[in-house]
């Protein structure tokens, strides 16, 4: 599944459905907000361009990476500390390339696809983009 949503993601639903007898790994990444001085975060995306950018960086990484599968669901809205911001799951045959894959797919969706970040703190609020 390629998704952006506003609700919390469930990592382990993905987790579960990348479960394959050809799956000889499963490698998760669970980005969450962080306490980087902010109280919270909010993220803004142009919803159309982001899925298109995340499917092409799904299939490039299933086609490079030779995965079963494939789940990349970002969140977006406001978010408080600790909650969850992108889950990417994989499935793959062999750890080394689900581990490779998983971490190509993470610095593919920071380097393009278009998410602007607004920190949330005591003194403020500014947007930036994401990276």
């Amino acid at each position: 599944m390629i998704a952006i949503t506003h609700e919390p993601i469930d990592p382990f639903r993905f987790i579960e459905s990348a479960k394959r007898p050809e799956t000889g790994g499963i490698v998760t990444f669970i980005g969450t907000v962080r306490d980087d001085g902010i109280e919270a975060l909010e993220l803004d995306v142009c919803e159309e361009v982001a899925l298109s950018d995340l499917r092409k960086i799904a299939e490039q990484a299933s086609s490079d990476y030779h995965l079963n599968t494939v789940d990349i669901i970002h969140r977006v809205g406001r978010m408080q500390l600790t909650e969850t911001i992108v889950v990417i799951v994989v499935g793959a045959s062999h750890r080394q390339e689900g581990f490779a894959a998983c971490s190509w797919i993470l610095e593919q969706i920071k380097e393009f696809v278009p998410i602007w970040k607004k920190d949330i703190c005591k003194n403020g609020e500014s947007w930036h983009f994401t990276k």
